[in-house]
């Protein structure tokens, strides 16, 4: 079993709130479970561009849809540069999408006033990828969990809700209370980093990346905490990351974005026991092992070889044509749209790979 999992049923018996129980920040009970129709968040035609200079256009983010269930964990993984934490930071709103819309509760974040935006944003926090860049280095360690409750009117609190938020975090608050970020390690850090998140009660928190500066056991720790509070305070994740194997431990479902696009969405067995996108195939293919090294894993290397397209001049059609094994002339003449291949199975694919053998052995392609 999994860390993230043993984590999960620890929090179920002895690391959760009791049923009915109020938690340090107000919530009771553990996480709901999740509900295909209580949808909590979801992006419409999300676009993400930025300026390049010389009247170029840097397309981030490029039209995608997505749902985030109540109580669920979302991942969403990809390649470095498809898009996916600009993704995360455009739920957040940081900066404000150019298209489409984030809704959250039924609202739609884009087209909140800078005031309106202000007071929904305690309910969405972030998990940044760095832990030590993202606290203030002459802040003491209560300070900075602390801030929020100041800036929110909620001051007088902070006696109280800093020491329990810590403590739920695996850090003793007395030992930490005149200490700064540079005196903590990385997974400490990141520690902190969870408690300044969840002491304003948030509903969904924003994990981008929240592992991939940490050594492998610390890892493991900051999952099993994760889990832990996600089972404590009710939250839903969106969980960003480029290792496969930390999304699988983690996710409920799983969305594969490759540059800017959305290409399969799943849940997390289903996805990685049988992708039906080549890019999937790929990924998952990918994914280390410690059996011999074959000719076949080197051919499959190669032909996952290749750097991606630049989101300034994206190819035309399914953006992954260009080292996609299956690809035709309908790959570049017609965008694939996102469609229901099996209940719960999305894929955007021309050629999905629908009663295709395991990884290991890709193929040939379909007819256009």
């Amino acid at each position: 079993m999994t860390p993230a999992r043993v984590a999960a049923e620890r929090a179920g018996t002895d690391g959760a709130a009791a049923e009915g129980t109020a938690d340090p920040v107000g919530r009771p009970g553990p996480a709901p479970t999740p509900g295909a129709d209580d949808v909590v968040l979801r992006l419409r035609d999300l676009v993400v561009e930025f300026p390049a200079g010389g009247g170029r256009t840097v397309h981030a983010v490029s039209g995608i849809n997505l749902e985030v269930r109540r109580g669920e964990t979302l991942g969403l993984v990809g390649e470095s540069g498809c898009g996916k934490s600009t993704t995360g930071r455009a739920i957040m709103q940081l900066p404000r999408p150019t298209g489409g819309s984030v809704e959250f509760e039924g609202r739609d974040l884009a087209a909140l006033s800078a005031a309106e935006l202000r007071e929904v944003r305690p309910k969405l926090q972030m998990i940044f990828q760095d832990p030590i860049s993202s606290l203030n280095p002459r802040r003491r360690i209560p300070d900075i969990v602390g801030d929020p409750l100041v800036v929110w009117g909620r001051g007088d609190e902070r006696a109280r809700i800093v020491p329990e938020v810590l403590s739920a975090v695996g850090l003793d608050p007395e030992q930490v209370a005149d200490r700064r970020p540079h005196q903590f390690s990385g997974g400490q850090c990141q520690r902190v980093s969870i408690a300044r998140a969840l002491v304003l009660d948030p509903e969904v928190l924003i994990c981008d990346e929240p592992v991939s500066a940490l050594d492998v056991s610390v890892q493991a720790q900051i999952l099993n905490l994760l889990e832990d509070m996600k089972a404590r305070y009710g939250l839903t994740l969106v969980f960003i990351a480029h290792d496969l194997g930390v999304v699988r431990n983690i996710s409920d479902r799983v969305a594969v974005m490759y540059l800017g696009r959305i290409c399969e969405v799943g849940t997390t067995e289903a996805l990685f026991d049988h992708p039906v996108h080549p890019y999937t195939r790929l990924l998952v293919s990918s994914i280390p092992s410690m059996e011999t090294v074959t000719d076949a894993d080197l051919e499959k290397a190669d032909r996952a070889r290749g750097e991606m397209p630049s989101p300034v001049d994206p190819p035309s059609g399914c953006r992954f044509r260009t080292r996609c094994p299956l690809a035709t002339e309908r790959c570049a003449a017609e965008e694939p749209p996102m469609r229901e291949v099996a209940p719960g199975r999305f894929t955007a694919c021309h050629h999905p790979l629908l009663d295709s053998p395991p990884p290991d052995s890709p193929p040939a392609p379909e007819d256009a």
